[in-house]
């Protein structure tokens, strides 16, 4: 994998292997999917790629809903993924697969919707990897790609009690005013880059984690839930993600 990484193919297969109830049907909650629905009817999207997206949640939600979808991941388990499709009601081997790094392929511009959830945060150049990105948009094509937010409460969580898994991310590439001025580098139009989500913690493998680490993080999370409940916004401090959405130019 490129030197820009956080993470290597390593990394990745152990992630996997660690990882229990992979396959299921994705529900209508699912996160970003009402976001998705919007763009795919606002936008007649078509055809989408799903860029490092294994087990492939989003790229076979387009396909369940009529959107032609492609798989790029440098890791992908095939036989995992006809499972997901089967519990989702799409032919096995509908979504196509395109399992390679990321940066050795050749721009390829022919994509209505690119998106990436959880990917960006995993590379020193922020500005690079997306780049990469944009290059398989259409003219006119919609950037969606999501990454969390480490730099409030729940990033305090990981860094006291994972650091292991809290160095595999790039913390700059969480800064709301950066991505914004990475989209406009890039010449995106009609860009928007927000928290999203007003209240989530969690740790990775929260088994191997002490007890009285979960138990401050659960009784922190019960008060801030209602709190969040009664008065939902979008904040640097709680909100679990950042959303970053542009177009690019026709």
């Amino acid at each position: 994998m490129d030197d820009n990484s956080l993470t290597d193919r390593d990394f990745w297969l152990k992630y996997w292997e660690s990882k229990e109830n992979l396959v299921f049907e994705i529900p209508r909650q699912y996160p970003f999917l009402k976001e998705l629905e919007r763009l795919v009817r606002e936008r007649d999207i078509r055809t989408l790629l799903e860029i490092g997206g294994f087990p492939g949640y989003y790229s076979v939600w387009g396909q369940r809903n009529g959107v032609t979808a492609t798989l790029l991941d440098f890791v992908v388990h095939r036989p995992l993924l006809k499972r997901l499709e089967q519990s989702n009601g799409v032919e096995e081997g509908t979504v196509r697969v395109i399992e390679a790094d990321l940066f050795s392929l050749p721009a390829d511009p022919r994509f209505d919707l690119v998106l990436s959830n959880g990917l960006i945060e995993h590379f020193h150049d922020t500005e690079d990897v997306l780049r990469r990105h944009t290059q398989f948009l259409k003219p006119g094509g919609v950037l969606f790609v999501t990454l969390p937010n480490f730099r409030g409460l729940n990033g305090w969580f990981q860094k006291k009690f994972d650091r292991e898994n809290y160095d595999k991310h790039n913390l700059a590439s969480m800064d709301i005013k950066r991505l914004t001025a990475i989209c406009r580098q890039l010449e995106l139009r009609e860009v928007d880059v927000r928290y999203s989500g007003y209240l989530m913690l969690w740790f990775e493998n929260p088994e191997n984690k002490p007890l009285w680490a979960r138990a401050l993080m659960k009784s922190l999370w019960f008060p801030l839930k209602v709190f969040f409940k009664i008065f939902p916004f979008n904040t640097k401090a709680f909100s679990p993600y950042i959303v970053v959405n542009g177009v690019k130019p026709t």
